[in-house]
C-alpha cells in the first residue's frame, strides 16, 4: 500500500493540487458540560480522510527529524518536541 500512497502524494505534489477528499471533513458537535442548549458547551470534532492523516503524520515526522538532526531547533523551544515537555511529572 505504501507505494500507492507515495505515488498519490507524488502526483499531488507535482500538480500543486490537493485531493478533493483531503479538503473535506465531517464535523460533529461533542457535548462537554453545562446546559445542552448553549452552543459554547460543545466542542467540534472533525473526521477527515485516513490517507490525509497518514500523509500528514509521515510528513510531520520527517520534518521533525530533519529539524532535530540539523540543529534548526532553538533550545528554548519546548512545544511539539519529544522529550521537551514543560509539564512537571
Amino acid at each position: 500500500m505504501i507505494p500507492h500512497l507515495a505515488r498519490l502524494l507524488d502526483i499531488t505534489k507535482n500538480n500543486n493540487a490537493i485531493q478533493g477528499d483531503w479538503k473535506k471533513a465531517i464535523a460533529f458537535p461533542i457535548y462537554k458540560r453545562g446546559d445542552r442548549s448553549v452552543a459554547g458547551n460543545y466542542i467540534p470534532v472533525s473526521l477527515t480522510s485516513v490517507v490525509c492523516k497518514h500523509v500528514e503524520s509521515v510528513t510531520a515526522g520527517y520534518l521533525r527529524h530533519v529539524q532535530e538532526t540539523r540543529g534548526w531547533s532553538y533550545e528554548g523551544q519546548h512545544g511539539f518536541r519529544p522529550g521537551y515537555s514543560c509539564e512537571v511529572r
